[in-house]
């Protein structure tokens, strides 16, 4: 087992939206993450499995044919392909955790 210590630095892959890879292994990677109020992650798809959980504050998805509010306790899960992007229109900063399969490192929109 590797330990992982606590304190991670995060970076702001876009304007208002931070990133810290917390663990990679093999086959997945868990990362934090924490959106400002009014950023915007744009649409964008990727090969990985995503699954997330929401921490604190409001996070509007944007998905190909509709938008899904989720809030504090909700979590999701987006197939490999599945295009989606993400706002903030709250007042209070989203945090949360993603997991990828197999494992992410920089996103393509951070690019």
């Amino acid at each position: 087992m590797e330990l992982i210590g606590t304190e991670r630095e995060s970076t702001e892959a876009i304007d208002g939206v931070h990133l810290a890879m917390l663990a990679s292994g093999e086959a997945m990677s868990v990362q934090r993450f924490a959106v400002e109020p009014g950023a915007t992650v744009p649409a964008h798809s990727h090969p990985n499995e995503q699954a997330g959980y929401l921490v604190a504050g409001t996070l509007t998805f944007l998905l190909d044919d509709e938008e899904r509010e989720l809030g504090p306790g909700d979590s999701y899960v987006l197939a490999g392909g599945e295009s989606h992007g993400v706002e903030n229109r709250g007042k209070d900063i989203v945090r949360g955790i993603d997991v990828f399969s197999p494992p992410r490192e920089n996103p393509d929109w951070a690019e």
